[in-house]
């Protein structure tokens, strides 16, 4: 790198107060998008399944993820890429599009109302509070349902499960080409998991697309053109449509799910990177400040939430310590907009028959990210039975109910309940009990 370049990028990301070089940074950026890259076949795959359009998807996914990514690197100088997240993107088609039938725009709408109270409760300390009253054990119960859910969908997408009008679900056709592709890609991406390698979950999609175009199930479309068209997705947001009262539930989770994944990302990445100053992270507003903002410009251009990516700390790792990592990543986000042709045939559906779409590419990375995601129940207090009947409701119900936001709901009047009859409820916060009621009413009236 030369001195004239090397100049300006020590001023705008102080480079050496950081102990790091130019050279690191994009290594370190390069080594990020790699280990996220995934996100821009899953997303287009999961959204263009309740019928947005999938190339409107993507470009939505490539600009939106960007200019998040860029937000980062300006307001907090931290190396953290922010991309559409796993979970939200699954609550907004399968709990709110699919299970409630809310047409996809007025979802997009709750999906920006969410990020604009992110943005305006920033100065009133809401999020902290919030992060303060929800009891650990939901909050890791939380994460845990939300991976059986994203788990479920992957198994469902590989046929490795099939509806079953006796047991609601059943073990699906094991010889059948769809499900040997998605299980071909599920043990390559497991393996190379296992042995710590980045960029494992991409490996698997990639030999699992090899393998689909070998039987047939995909077409070659080539590798790189001009991108695709995003009107059929650009400012189709219904604002209006979900200012009604009976979404406000849906609004809730929206914004209850991206302040907890940004926390936690946030403090996880920033633990690693050494950024954490007495326990706080120094910058931390004008980092959820990009994830706030990213989502609202995400939901205008057609895509779900966004927020930070726990694989940043991949790129971490790799010496990544400044918003210039963050630079390559948003770099790399533009870059692929040229290639939509791969997308169109990694995140391509086929079709079974009978109203059944496989998805046999992209299956094998929703289950191992279900899988990464559970981790958190070794931290739920088994031994108390007041702790862990609500952390099992909740991450029972979300797969099984197909509902984050029902998962969350009996987690936490069961909650305040049991804290309440075993007179122990000073052990919750205050607000517990006033989502308690507020869902119970939700039930009752609604």
């Amino acid at each position: 790198m030369t001195k004239n370049v090397a100049g300006p990028l020590e001023r705008w990301f102080h480079l050496s107060e950081h102990g790091t070089t130019p050279r690191t940074e994009v290594l370190a950026g390069v080594t990020t998008f790699l280990t996220l890259a995934y996100i821009l076949f899953v997303q287009p795959a999961l959204m263009s399944s309740i019928g947005l359009d999938l190339g409107a998807v993507f470009v939505a996914t490539c600009l939106a993820s960007a200019v998040a990514t860029l937000l980062m690197a300006a307001l907090a100088n931290y190396p953290i890429a922010v991309a559409p997240a796993m979970g939200h993107n699954v609550y907004f088609a399968f709990t709110v599009v699919v299970a409630m039938e809310v047409p996809w725009q007025v979802a997009l709408g709750a999906v920006a109302i969410a990020g604009l109270l992110f943005i305006l409760t920033a100065g009133f300390g809401l999020r902290e509070r919030l992060i303060v009253a929800i009891p650990n054990s939901l909050k890791h119960a939380m994460a845990t349902g939300i991976g059986l859910l994203i788990t479920t969908i992957g198994l469902q997408w590989s046929g490795v499960i099939v509806a079953s009008p006796g047991t609601l679900v059943a073990l699906g056709d094991l010889r059948a080409t769809p499900v040997l592709i998605a299980l071909l890609g599920l043990v390559v991406t497991s393996v190379l998991w296992a042995r710590g390698v980045r960029g494992a979950i991409l490996v698997g999609i990639g030999v699992a697309t090899a393998a689909a175009w070998a039987s047939g199930l995909t077409h070659f479309q080539g590798v790189a053109s001009l991108p695709p068209s995003i009107l059929p997705t650009l400012g189709q947001l219904d604002l209006s449509g979900a200012l009604r009262l009976e979404f406000a539930s849906v609004i809730f989770v929206f914004f209850f799910l991206a302040l907890f994944d940004s926390v936690g990302t946030l403090v996880a990445v920033g633990e690693q990177a050494g950024l954490m100053r007495d326990g706080m992270l120094p910058k931390a507003r004008g980092a959820l400040l990009a994830d706030a903002v990213g989502t609202v410009v995400g939901a205008t251009l057609g895509t779900s939430t966004v927020t930070a990516y726990v694989e940043s700390a991949t790129g971490v790792s790799a010496g990544g310590r400044t918003g210039l990592t963050a630079v390559v990543v948003a770099g790399l986000f533009l870059l692929s907009l040229f290639f939509s042709p791969l997308v169109s045939m990694i995140g391509g559906g086929y079709d079974a028959g009978g109203g059944v779409t496989f998805y046999p590419a992209v299956a094998s990375a929703l289950i191992l990210v279900g899988a990464m995601m559970a981790k958190g129940v070794r931290q739920i207090e088994w031994d108390d039975p007041t702790e862990a009947l609500p952390a099992f409701l909740t991450l029972t119900i979300m797969p099984l109910a197909v509902s984050i936001t029902d998962g969350i709901a009996f987690g936490f009047m069961s909650y305040a309940l049991l804290k309440v009859v075993t007179g122990r409820s000073g052990e919750a916060h205050a607000l517990v009990y006033v989502f308690a009621v507020l869902f119970f009413l939700r039930y009752a009236l609604l």
